[in-house]
């Protein structure tokens, strides 16, 4: 079963390990295509898999897929609070065009 992001999000590190362990066993192809829309760095993860040849990979993986998961939400939050437009003043737009008229 294919999972959203916010899915994925709810899902505790067992379950989200069970989930990962599933797509290792019955559907691989599901898995690389959910860590590419997550955007893993395929190169970090064969790193790390590397690192700890005799840890659970379904536990590695799903720890580089939270870490992924909270720096998207961080980045996202960063960007919606900085990035967000005050209502334009009238009076000062009004100032404004006037100033640009007398040129």
């Amino acid at each position: 079963m294919e999972k959203t992001f916010s899915e994925l999000e709810q899902l505790g590190p067992s379950d989200l390990i069970i989930y990962i362990n599933d797509c290792i066993q019955h559907d691989f192809n599901k898995l690389v295509q959910l860590l590419y829309r997550i955007d893993v760095s395929e190169e970090k993860l064969k790193y790390i898999l590397q690192l700890n040849p005799n840890e659970d990979a379904a536990k590695l993986i799903a720890t580089v897929i939270v870490e992924r998961l909270a720096a998207t939400k961080a980045a996202r939050a960063s960007f919606s609070t900085a990035n967000k437009i005050d209502a334009p003043d009238t009076v000062n737009n009004a100032q404004d065009e006037e100033e640009l008229e007398r040129f």
